[in-house]
């Protein structure tokens, strides 16, 4: 099993220095790869709650925000050089579908074929509003959105005509370095999105877990994949637990999770230094 970390960088603590010597230490411990979610802008009142948070609330430090997947995984990807990046997740019915296969192209093409593509539907209703787009059926667009993406990171001239989005045989190049194209892993607890994670998938990411909450939803992943003719042998599982021991450790690797990505916590230079030590033992234990 493989030792990833999950890094909410906010601002104003998340300098460039700051990050770019983060991801050179977790590079040199051997963590395999670093995962960062996203919101492009976030809202005093919600009518749904942040599932991360005891309050229902995202952490951001006054006057601060989250950092932007792209621009951050490109500015990490030339400061180090072994360390893959993933989304967690790319928020895709809110995102316009070509500047998206573009930019996680480009990523590809530049980091050597370092990116992991981590997708979901997202949770936040005003922030799909915010991007204009409607809030219902967020799941039918990110199928369609999804369908399009592959074809632009696959097909020479590609023509699409679905329910949200239609083109016209238009090309889009570079093409991604890894093949078929970067790694789908949907994201998601929902009976759809297992669906989905089985249809459009090389993985699935399930967040904020345990070792008792991932069984179940291991099993019902492996009724799906077996009716699609798939197995686990080319599918990844990759889970960010609630919380991280050497016991649980190999619990979540007994059920045959295959990156387990540790939560970062503070930014505080003190809590990163004691962080980055928890990890490497637990890089240790997995090798």
């Amino acid at each position: 099993m493989k030792i990833g970390l999950f890094a909410t960088f906010m601002s104003p603590v998340a300098t460039p220095a700051m990050i770019g010597e983060f991801a050179r230490r977790a590079e040199a411990i051997g963590v395999e790869s670093l995962w960062m979610g996203e919101h492009v802008v976030l809202f005093d009142e919600m009518e749904f709650p942040y599932p991360g948070s005891r309050d229902g609330r995202i952490p951001v430090p006054a006057g601060g925000g989250m950092l932007d997947t792209v621009a951050t995984f490109g500015f990490l990807a030339n400061a180090t050089k072994t360390l893959r990046f993933g989304t967690g997740i790319s928020l895709v019915p809110q995102r316009n579908p070509i500047y998206t296969a573009k930019e996680f192209a480009t990523l590809d093409w530049l980091s050597g074929g370092r990116i992991d593509f981590g997708i979901g539907v997202g949770w936040c209703k005003e922030e799909v509003l915010a991007c204009g787009y409607s809030w219902e059926d967020r799941g039918e667009r990110c199928d369609d959105f999804l369908d399009l993406i592959r074809k632009l990171w696959t097909e020479p001239v590609v023509t699409h005509r679905g329910p949200h989005v239609q083109v016209e045989a238009c090309r889009m190049d570079p093409k991604p370095v890894q093949r078929p194209h970067i790694p789908i892993i949907v994201g998601g607890h929902s009976p759809r999105a297992l669906r989905r994670a089985i249809e459009y998938g090389s993985g699935w990411y399930g967040f904020a877990l345990t070792p008792a909450h991932t069984r179940p939803l291991l099993e019902q992943l492996d009724a799906r994949l077996a009716r699609a003719g798939r197995s686990r042998e080319s599918f990844e599982i990759v889970v960010t637990p609630t919380a991280v021991t050497p016991t649980l450790i190999d619990e979540f690797a007994a059920l045959g999770v295959d990156r387990l990505i540790v939560q970062l916590g503070s930014q505080r230079p003190e809590a990163i230094d004691q962080r980055l030590a928890e990890v490497e033992q637990f890089v240790r234990q997995c090798a």
